[in-house]
C-alpha cells in the first residue's frame, strides 16, 4: 500500500486573506472582524497576513474593492437606457443579495483603486448616454444606491406573519388603538413580497427619471 502523500499547504495571497474577511464578515459581521480572526480562519499566523495586508483598514479596502469587482454588469448596447437602468439595478441588487453585510463596505469606503470602480463607470456612463448632465447624474446614480440597499435591509429585517390567529390577534389590538387603516390592510402589509416591492419601486425610479429634463 503507497504511503499517503502529505497534504501541500495553499499559499497565502491577498485573495485569500479577502476572502477569508469577507466570510467572516457575512457569518459574524463587521465588528467581529480582525486580523487575529482572519489568521484563524486561514489557519496561519496573525504576523503572515500583514505580507498581504499592512493593516486592517486595508483589509477592508480590500473587501469593498473585492464586492465591486465581483459585479458582473452585462452591458447590452442595443438596450435603452430605461432597459440599461432595470439591469444595472437588478445586477447591484443581486450582489447586496449575496454578500449583504459586507456590500455596505462599498458605501462606507471608497474603492483606492481603478480595478473596484468599473462598476461605476458603468453606471454613470449609462446615465451620462440617456442625456441627463453631469450633477443629475451622479444624484441619480446615488438615488438608486440608496433604494437598491434599503431594499436590502429590509428585505433582511423583516419575516412574514405566517398564522392567521397571529394576523388576528393583532388586528384586535390595532382595532382597539384605533389604528383603523393598519388595521384594514394588515391582510397586505403582512405579507411581503421582495421581488415585486423592488421592481415597483424600480419602475416609479425609472417613470420619474423620465420626466427629468435631458440633452
Amino acid at each position: 500500500m503507497p504511503e499517503p502523500q502529505p497534504r501541500t499547504r495553499q499559499a497565502l495571497t491577498k485573495e485569500r486573506v479577502v476572502h477569508a474577511a469577507v466570510t467572516i464578515i457575512e457569518r459574524d459581521g463587521e465588528a467581529a472582524l480582525s486580523m487575529r480572526r482572519v489568521a484563524t480562519e486561514l489557519g496561519v499566523a496573525p504576523m503572515s497576513l500583514y505580507n498581504h495586508v499592512p493593516n486592517k483598514a486595508a483589509l477592508l479596502d480590500g473587501v469593498a474593492e473585492f464586492i465591486m469587482t465581483d459585479m458582473r454588469f452585462a452591458s447590452d448596447p442595443d438596450a435603452d437606457w430605461q432597459q440599461q437602468t432595470r439591469n444595472l439595478a437588478r445586477t447591484f441588487r443581486a450582489i447586496t443579495r449575496r454578500y449583504p453585510r459586507s456590500v455596505l463596505l462599498v458605501i462606507t469606503r471608497q474603492p483606492k483603486s481603478s480595478v473596484g470602480m468599473h462598476a461605476m463607470e458603468l453606471v454613470l456612463a449609462s446615465v451620462r448616454d440617456a442625456g441627463f448632465d453631469d450633477p443629475t447624474s451622479v444624484r441619480l446614480v446615488r438615488t438608486f444606491v440608496s433604494f437598491i440597499l434599503g431594499a436590502m435591509m429590509r428585505e433582511v429585517g423583516v419575516t412574514d406573519m405566517v398564522t392567521e390567529d397571529g394576523i388576528s390577534a393583532f388586528k384586535a389590538e390595532l382595532a382597539e388603538a384605533k389604528l383603523t387603516n393598519v388595521e384594514q390592510l394588515l391582510p397586505i402589509l403582512a405579507v411581503h413580497d421582495h421581488e415585486g416591492d423592488f421592481e415597483f419601486g424600480l419602475e416609479l425610479l425609472i417613470g420619474a427619471m423620465s420626466a427629468l429634463p435631458r440633452h
